[in-house]
């Protein structure tokens, strides 16, 4: 297990050579909480005398004073780093860590085993070759040794090696062992998990290790280094089609433009050729550029810059293919989704999504069902909470191309990320394309949205008025269309209660339905205004990211954002409706302002102040900025 070698005395070029050239396997540790898998990464780096006499030292005072061992050394320490982790005793964050051996290196990732942590898991195990799933003897396969296998399942690491734990504590009984393996083995064929090694091990004692141990000898298979330095990984990368994402478009002077990317799959040498994806524009391969001169032939992990033999427009997020085999291009798909957002997942709410080097608007259309990883059984859902695994229909805003995840990750993972915070609230997993838009076309009429607008004299608009109930805002876009129509323009009044009489009748209150009635509203004021009319969209519409949606759909230019900006006691003295009484009296459930939120804007194009402004002024501030924007004359 040492690094220990009579090279590095003898020829240290040479042994700097030869670990330069050994393999790299990534793995990670998962399973339940205090399952062990904090210890067993810190007794590899201890076994592989990676630990320095400081860091010893310092794990001796840090197990004194933190640990949970008594009075040996907790290893668990050298790899929970956080404070909290020590004060609980477990892992929160993903620790990554190196080590060596004689024959490979290796790159482990340190996941959490609480539930709440899930995503943190995923995002270890989205790089891992291979997973050592640990099980308590004493506790058996838990609910979360179940999650974790399922998500190893699902997130195509094909070698897993089940460590049965804390052997030590039931005296070393093959029987446990025994039992716990065909427990697992039964889970396994369920989630289609193709074979796995079962090691039997005490990661504190030190037990089938680094070597086998004489306090199982009725164990004949390997101890978990042997295994780790000897699993052949079958890189099928290689013998893939050959994939390269565009990061990056060389060019550092007029003489040369090159295509800058890490090739994910597959290998490509000069005078291949390639297609452009997704304009489906073909060339061939003139040169392969790195730092250190050009090369005769490149494959998968490698990062260079190509350059073609024809002028072809190609930015960041295209991808080059092989010629022969090219991805696929599609813009809807059905892909198996683990949440992670504290925030539940909201149909048809846009999100950013990032696949391959691109980044895309997305809306997840249809949640199908979502997983039950203890029973496995699929039930229906309109949402997905936290750390929930569904599989969803997704629409992207313009087509990608893509290969399922089952056969390449890079082309066929994609994350989703919240528009507002930025933060990564979704990772997906392409099964494949739905092929429903392939016979819907865009149909070219000849009076078009400029004819319309020439026709009625004025320039559309959709005015988007924003507030809480009862802050005015139909009372003022009523008297808004009052004055448009006395000067001749061309106008329609869209009301919240209204259109939920008709087009947005079959939807509730909550925020999933929300969401879907601004969506329907915000494309029916689209349509209307490519006729050319002023629409006056009346909604409390709650949330930032669907008025951002709005606006995008409908464009800068013809999309006014107005915030009818009054405070809630005001809001509830008035009460026209009665609405908020009952939301006080819990006979309203999702009421905004009571038990919903309201996200106020925060850059509206214009703010009425209700406290201040009457509403004959409120309208007239309105129609000037429509006339100083050019809408009307």
């Amino acid at each position: 297990m040492t690094v220990s070698s009579d090279l590095i005395a003898d020829d240290i070029e040479a042994y700097l050579e030869r670990h330069a050239n050994k393999s790299m396997l990534r793995f990670i540790t998962c399973g339940s909480v205090d399952d062990g898998k904090s210890t067993l990464i810190g007794r590899l780096l201890y076994e592989s005398k990676l630990v320095f006499d400081d860091q010893l030292s310092a794990l001796e005072a840090d197990s004194r004073k933190s640990g949970t061992q008594g009075e040996g050394l907790d290893f668990a320490l050298l790899v929970d780093g956080l404070a909290a982790e020590r004060e609980q005793g477990i892992t929160i964050d993903v620790a990554y860590r190196y080590f060596t051996t004689e024959r490979r290196k290796f790159v482990v990732a340190d996941t959490p085993g609480h539930e709440q942590y899930t995503r943190n898991m995923v995002t270890g195990a989205s790089t891992a070759d291979l997973a050592v799933i640990l099980v308590d003897s004493r506790k058996g396969i838990l609910t979360q040794t179940r999650r974790h296998s399922y998500l190893v399942s699902l997130l195509g690491i094909k070698h897993v090696v089940l460590a049965v734990n804390k052997l030590d504590l039931v005296d070393y009984s093959q029987e446990v062992f025994d039992t716990i393996v065909a427990d697992y083995t039964s889970f396994a064929q369920e989630i289609g998990l193709e074979g796995f090694v079962a090691i039997p091990m005490s990661a504190y004692k030190g037990d089938n290790l680094t070597e086998r141990s004489a306090l199982t000898p009725w164990y004949s298979g390997p101890s978990l280094i042997e295994h780790l330095e000897s699993v052949d990984i079958d890189d099928s990368t290689q013998r893939s089609p050959f994939r390269m994402p565009v990061q990056w478009v060389n060019r550092p002077d007029l003489d040369f433009r090159g295509f800058s990317g890490q090739i994910v799959s597959g290998t490509v040498q000069p005078g291949d050729a390639v297609r452009v994806l997704p304009s489906g524009k073909s060339s061939t391969v003139a040169r392969i550029v790195t730092m250190d001169g050009d090369l005769a032939e490149a494959g998968a992990g490698q990062s260079v810059t190509i350059t073609l033999a024809d002028e072809i427009d190609i930015s960041r997020g295209d991808v080059l293919a092989a010629a022969d085999a090219p991805s696929p291009v599609a813009d809807q798909f059905e892909a198996h989704l683990v949440w992670m957002g504290e925030d539940e997942m909201l149909p048809e709410r846009p999100y950013l999504c990032q696949i391959g080097t691109v980044t895309v608007q997305a809306r997840i259309t249809k949640p199908k069902h979502k997983i039950n990883v203890n029973t496995l059984e699929k039930t229906a859902t309109n949402t997905l909470a936290l750390n929930e695994i569904g599989v969803c229909n997704i629409s992207f805003d313009r087509p990608v191309p893509f290969d399922p995840y089952t056969d390449n990750r890079d082309t066929g993972g994609f994350i989703l990320i919240d528009r507002l915070t930025n933060g990564t609230v979704g990772a997906g997993m392409i099964e494949h394309a739905l092929r429903r838009s392939d016979n819907i076309h865009w149909q070219s009429v000849d009076v078009d949205a400029d004819a319309h607008s020439r026709l009625k004299g004025h320039r559309p608009a959709v005015l988007w008025f924003t507030g809480l109930s009862g802050s005015g805002k139909s009372t003022i876009a009523n008297a808004v269309e009052r004055q448009l129509h006395a000067l001749g323009a061309h106008t329609y009044l869209l009301d919240g209660d209204n259109v939920r009489h008709g087009l947005n009748r079959d939807l509730g209150f909550t925020d999933a339905d929300r969401v879907e009635n601004i969506r329907r509203v915000t494309e029916v004021s689209g349509l209307m205004a490519d006729a050319g009319l002023i629409v006056l969209a009346s909604f409390i519409s709650p949330f930032e990211a669907e008025r951002h949606a709005a606006r995008e759909l409908i464009g800068d230019d013809h999309f006014v954002e107005i915030f009818v900006d009054t405070a809630i006691a005001v809001a509830e003295e008035r009460d026209p409706k009665g609405l908020y009484k009952k939301a006080r009296r819990g006979e309203l459930v999702n009421f905004t302002g009571v038990d919903s939120p309201y996200e106020a804007p925060l850059r509206p194009d214009i703010h009425i102040d209700t406290s201040v402004t009457t509403t004959h002024d409120a309208a007239v501030i309105i129609v000037d900025f429509l006339r100083a924007r050019g809408t009307i004359s």
